[in-house]
């Protein structure tokens, strides 16, 4: 096992509301992020999946750096506990930092916003603007709809194959540190 350590970015959602096994997986993730020596950076938040991950990744030691909008200040909403917090003047900045301080993208379940940041990485891939890996967790199959529109889009010839080949679908925790093991190992070969 490599001991490279990476600076993961996970999107996911933030809703409260959500079915416990959804929280409980994003905390495991944040412990297993941990216990491999990976970094954390999220965007922030302090519920939901989001607060999860983070209090996941400092149940084992790790570091968390948290990017947010000023604009959620005011609502209470930021992970305080984060080791870094830092702060943007809008969402749009907020993904700029995210994703310069990021080795890899990793998209938990989530809502529309979740959604537009995975569409925004995968986007960005393609066309260039950068070539880090992008994987997305489909645990429980949330993912099916939108991997079968995925499937739509080049099947109509909307997207084109290069495209969709960017991403990299995983089932579980442990599929997402298998993954995580073969980027650090190539990172640090």
């Amino acid at each position: 096992m490599s001991k490279s350590s990476l600076s993961v970015c996970v999107y996911c959602a933030s809703s409260k509301e959500v079915d416990g096994s959804f929280l409980g997986q994003a905390r495991l993730l944040g412990q297993r992020l941990a216990e491999e020596g990976h970094t954390l950076i999220y965007g922030g938040g302090g519920v939901g999946l989001m607060g999860e991950v983070a209090r996941g990744v400092h149940d084992r030691g790790g570091h968390v750096i948290g990017v947010i909008p000023e604009s959620m200040r005011v609502m209470e909403v930021a992970y305080e506990e984060a080791d870094e917090l830092i702060w943007t003047d809008h969402m749009r900045p907020r993904k700029a930092e995210m994703e310069r301080l990021s080795d890899v993208f990793l998209t938990l379940p989530g809502g529309i916003g979740t959604l537009e940041e995975l569409s925004e990485i995968l986007v960005l891939r393609y066309l260039g603007y950068h070539d880090k890996p992008v994987l997305l967790l489909n645990q429980d199959g949330f993912y099916a709809p939108l991997l079968s529109f995925f499937d739509h889009l080049l099947e109509t010839r909307f997207a084109r194959p290069k495209a969709m080949a960017n991403l990299t679908v995983v089932e579980t925790v442990d599929g997402v540190v298998e993954e995580l093991r073969a980027i650090a190992g190539q990172v640090a070969g």
